[in-house]
């Protein structure tokens, strides 16, 4: 009979080693995925202003900004992969249903859209989150959340609605209304830059929770 050296058995024991602990990053990891894309769409631009705050700034250009902070956030996990509907102040029409369109040809794994609120009552604050897809219910109440507690505002809660760039998305998608610019003080809040700089993190940590990436 004959006998196994010992470096050979040490040689044996390494592979069965590592063996074991890549499948147990396999079965650890339920999404299995090494790269999740995310598709950030900045609310509105060029000529589609959006809302008017109650400075008389308008809601496309806030939009866009915290839209590239969190882009830039988001670069520094190596598993998330951001892509943004508009880089710029440009015109999106929705006529040919260009934003769900970009996301769905890109095969993207979540779609958040970023916008800021506006009502003819000043008064009115606070943040909400939408969803239309059953499947989108869950992301949807994980942002909620994340985004709430990042900002102290009002919680006026998840809810569904018929969207287009919610309903014409093949991915979980939300919408989030991160605050009313028509209300003077949380307007005054949300074009600060430590505000969206706290945004962005909120929203960052919200799509890691989803994707289990913590």
């Amino acid at each position: 009979m004959k006998t196994v050296r010992p470096p050979m058995i040490i040689m044996i024991l390494l592979i069965f080693t590592a063996i074991g602990i890549v499948a147990f990053y396999n079965f650890s990891n339920s999404n299995g995925k090494s790269v999740y894309k995310v598709v950030i769409d900045p609310g509105h631009g060029g000529k589609d202003h959006g809302a008017t705050g109650a400075s008389g700034q308008f809601e496309k250009d806030f939009t866009l900004k915290l839209s590239r902070k969190v882009e830039k956030l988001a670069q520094e996990e190596p598993r998330l992969q951001v892509h943004l509907t508009r880089t710029d102040d440009r015109f999106i029409s929705s006529v040919d249903r260009a934003r769900p369109k970009f996301a769905n040809d890109l095969g993207a794994d979540l779609f958040i859209s970023i916008h800021g609120n506006t009502f003819a009552n000043p008064d009115v604050s606070g943040t909400e989150t939408y969803y239309y897809h059953w499947n989108s219910r869950s992301l949807a109440k994980v942002m909620h959340k994340h985004v709430v507690q990042g900002s102290g505002f009002q919680n006026r809660g998840v809810k569904k609605e018929n969207y287009f760039v919610l309903k014409d998305t093949k991915m979980p998608a939300v919408l989030i209304e991160m605050g009313y610019l028509t209300h003077p003080k949380e307007e005054k809040e949300m074009l600060t830059e430590e505000y969206q700089n706290r945004m962005a993190v909120s929203i960052v940590d919200g799509i890691k929770e989803y994707l289990k990436l913590d």
